[in-house]
């Protein structure tokens, strides 16, 4: 409900108020009538008593009502009466009371009516008033920061403990920490607190989580807000709201300052990325002078979180100012392990549930992905009804929030369905028969997401760097659909189309980023700038000749076709296993990698995709 509403709401109910006391001005509740009747009921020996006060006249009636009437001011009744023709000696047999009306009535009469209309516009120009003073008052605060404290004793503390993984960045700002805590034991060899700390990494890899945990183990304030909150429409705000938020946090000192996506307002200056804006450059240029200008900031450390650190302003980056510039990577497998333990904490597990198992399902789940996928799985166990999470929610909820939830209305005739069957085993078979591919976990033709069906497979280790040969079998993997759709079926379906758009980007980086073209050679070519105003968008600067872009586009297609010829190859090597496992997709819909092995009977060709019982059976 708005201001204004609830004045409006306010208004009306004084209204209802003020017309109740006027009402109760008079709380008898007789009939009126007028005199001519009055005067035929007197004739007719109809009335018993009369009472009068002041103009009013009240009148009891053989039958016990009553009823009132109003004569004019200033005649008696007797004179009134006789207008009407009433024999003086009838009005003089029936009893006649004369009364004072009573002073509040009187009073009420007279000033309620002349002042109910100047109390409703009295409250009606105190509420404007109200409201206009409220206004001036947000215009004074304009200026003030919109950054939030949470206090150093605050119930929701967040320490290292509850941060698994990032080993490394927490090793960093443990300094941070110690300096906070014990200043003279650095003081003492001349050692400068440091000023501030850089996050930098992809989204939801805990930077917010970590710069939260550095204030719960240092035990000081912690004030945050976000880069885009400074900046305002009237120039002059932003700086203005970084000396407030500064001076607040000097009167709290020692303390920490957190600014997440710094990068809102930090890019760099003139040269025209994310376009020229005095605003945002006065802001920037306030937050540089705060940090390392003439005016000492002793005890606030600050800490900035972005994952577009190629977009900063030099002057932001130097010793000084951000002295420690932190690299938060993907969860490795241990890390992930860690992670999704942190998150089970309040959720019931069931005892087959496999954390580890989960860990080497998630190659490339950042911390947000896992605590989202902990989450889905407590959800689906709810829904089910269950008493506790087992593996099959956890399991589940991995795909949930790789491809989307499954699309149970998306129903595929019989013939798209042996297509979706076909195309998918193609891919897995391809994979599973490739001596460096990663091993197949499970391949699905139920529709999840855009996917009519799926195939996933998974690394046995984290991976910094791959290899050409690596590359080469990917591609092979990725066109094992669309090959196992013209062998089978003499025909390609547009369910191939994101396998060739993702396998036409991997190949053109071989050639022109990665120099995996032996004709190419090791050169990069074209020059890829982000284009700030695009978002994610890449502009690439062709620094080359038309000559090497046919040479480029040679390469690229070399290298897709003889992908495919691969994958062509295994796939009616291989037809009968090919027929045979699409046969039991068909029939359950989903395999699991220990039934795959099972129906396909060929032991894969990377001796590291071997299942451990399988390991097991060779060794006796």
């Amino acid at each position: 409900m708005t201001q204004t509403t609830r004045n409006i709401i306010i208004f009306i109910a004084a209204f209802v108020i003020m017309g109740g006391l006027l009402a109760t001005i008079n709380l008898e509740t007789t009939d009126q009538t007028d005199l001519a009747t009055l005067a035929n009921r007197v004739q007719s020996n109809e009335v018993t008593s009369l009472t009068i006060r002041g103009d009013e006249v009240e009148a009891v009636f053989t039958d016990g009502s009553t009823n009132k009437v109003t004569k004019e001011p200033g005649d008696s009744l007797s004179t009134v009466f006789s207008n009407y023709g009433v024999d003086p000696e009838k009005l003089r047999s029936i009893p006649t009371e004369v009364k004072e009306p009573s002073g509040f009535s009187y009073w009420a009469s007279l000033i309620i009516p002349n002042l109910l209309p100047i109390l409703l516009l009295g409250v009606l120009f105190w509420f404007i008033f109200r409201q206009v003073q409220g206004q001036n008052n947000k215009a004074m605060q304009f200026g003030q920061s919109a950054g939030h404290e949470i206090q150093k004793d605050a119930k929701d503390k967040v320490t290292f403990k509850d941060v698994a993984g990032v080993k490394e960045a927490k090793e960093e700002l443990l300094e941070v920490v110690d300096f906070l805590k014990h200043p003279d034991k650095f003081t003492k060899f001349g050692a400068k607190i440091p000023k501030g700390a850089l996050l930098m990494g992809s989204p939801g890899t805990g930077k917010t989580l970590l710069a939260r945990a550095v204030a719960g183990e240092a035990d000081v304030p912690f004030f945050h807000i976000s880069g885009s909150e400074f900046v305002e429409m009237f120039v002059g705000v932003g700086a203005s709201r970084v000396r407030d938020l500064f001076v607040r946090a000097k009167k709290s000192a020692p303390c920490i300052v957190f600014i997440d996506e710094i990068d809102a307002v930090g890019r760099q200056r003139g040269s025209g990325m994310g376009g020229s804006h005095d605003e945002r450059e006065q802001t920037l240029n306030q937050i540089l002078v705060e940090m390392d200008g003439f005016e000492p900031n002793a005890g606030v450390i600050v800490i900035a979180a972005t994952n577009r650190p190629d977009v900063l302003d030099p002057a932001l980056l130097r010793p000084g100012r951000f002295d420690r510039r932190i690299v938060l990577d993907p969860p490795d497998i241990n890390d992930r392990e860690a992670i999704l333990k942190i998150h089970a904490k309040k959720k019931p597990l069931s005892k087959n549930a496999s954390i580890r198992k989960l860990a080497e399902r998630t190659p490339g789940f950042s911390g947000a992905d896992l605590a989202n996928l902990m989450n889905e799985a407590a959800i689906l166990a709810v829904r089910r009804n269950k008493t506790s999470v087992t593996e099959e929610e956890l399991l589940e909820s991995i795909e949930k929030v790789m491809l989307g939830p499954e699309r149970k209305s998306h129903v595929l005739d019989e013939d798209e369905k042996k297509i979706t069957a076909y195309h998918e085993v193609g891919h897995a078979l391809v994979a599973h028969l490739l001596p460096h591919s990663d091993p197949i976990q499970k391949v699905s033709i139920i529709s999840r997401g855009r996917a009519a069906g799926y195939t996933i497979k998974t690394p046995t280790t984290d991976r910094k760097m791959r290899r050409r040969a690596e590359y080469v079998e990917e591609l092979s993997m990725m066109l094992g659909g669309y090959a196992a759709e013209q062998i089978i079926f003499g025909d390609v379906t547009t369910g191939a189309s994101s396998d060739m758009k993702e396998t036409t980007g991997l190949a053109r980086n071989m050639v022109t980023q990665w120099g995996m073209s032996t004709l190419m050679g090791p050169r990069v070519y074209g020059e890829r700038e982000d284009m700030i105003f695009l978002g994610r968008d890449i502009h690439e600067n062709r620094d080359y000749s038309e000559k090497v872009a046919e040479k480029i586009d040679d390469e690229i297609d070399k290298l897709i076709s003889e992908a495919l010829q691969r994958a062509k190859d295994i796939i009616t090597d291989n037809r009968d296993a090919m027929d045979r496992v699409s046969l039991k997709l068909l029939e359950v819909e989903t395999l699991e990698r220990e039934a795959f092995m099972e129906v396909v009977a060929i032991p894969p060709a990377n001796p590291n995709n071997v299942l451990k019982k399988e390991k097991k059976e060779v060794t006796e």
